[in-house]
């Protein structure tokens, strides 16, 4: 899927759920990452409202949470520097446990390109957690509802659809 002199596309998940002096509440710093998103060689394609949702992992913080689709030049490694540099701009440190409170985290979900695979140690697309989070699924599924998973050939939809599906008991309970 191409556009414009813009190369690919990426779906991007966007959270947050500690504030920031300047900025503001975890929704307002979602507002502002997706405006330093919009650069010279990326530019906003669709962004979804933001969510709000329970924390993963031993913080205690709700998430504001969101999605972006992304058009741009910039390979995967080049796109998730970029990412990592706004993060850091929004005083995100990656140090310390997993899951505990941050400023603001960018992933890249989805490239429209399909599986990327390569010899990257921190990127793999499509992101491993895409199937198993409704707080991505459903902020993607309001501006990308169509986009297929690469590795089940499902819709961001259907993925959605699946994960939120009651739950069958084991019979042989």
């Amino acid at each position: 899927m191409r556009i414009s002199s813009l190369t690919y596309l990426y779906l991007i998940g966007l959270g947050s759920n500690q504030s920031l002096p300047l900025v503001g509440r975890p929704h307002q710093i979602l507002d502002q990452a997706i405006a330093a998103l919009e650069m010279d060689d990326i530019d906003v394609f669709a962004q979804s409202a933001v969510i709000s949702s329970a924390p993963v992992g031993p913080s205690r913080r709700q998430y504001a949470n969101a999605a972006a689709v992304l058009a741009t030049t910039l390979t995967p490694p080049a796109l998730l520097q970029r990412l990592q540099d706004i993060e850091a701009h929004f005083s995100r440190t990656r140090r310390g446990q997993p899951w505990q409170a941050r400023t603001l985290d960018l992933d890249i979900l989805l490239w429209s390109e399909g599986i990327w695979a390569e010899s990257q140690p921190h990127l793999s697309i499509p992101h491993p957690a895409l199937r198993t989070r409704n707080f991505v699924l459903t902020p993607a599924a309001m501006i990308a509802p169509d986009w297929r998973d690469p590795v089940t050939g499902l819709t961001i939809r259907q993925l959605q659809t699946r994960f939120n599906r009651p739950k069958r008991l084991d019979p042989a309970l």
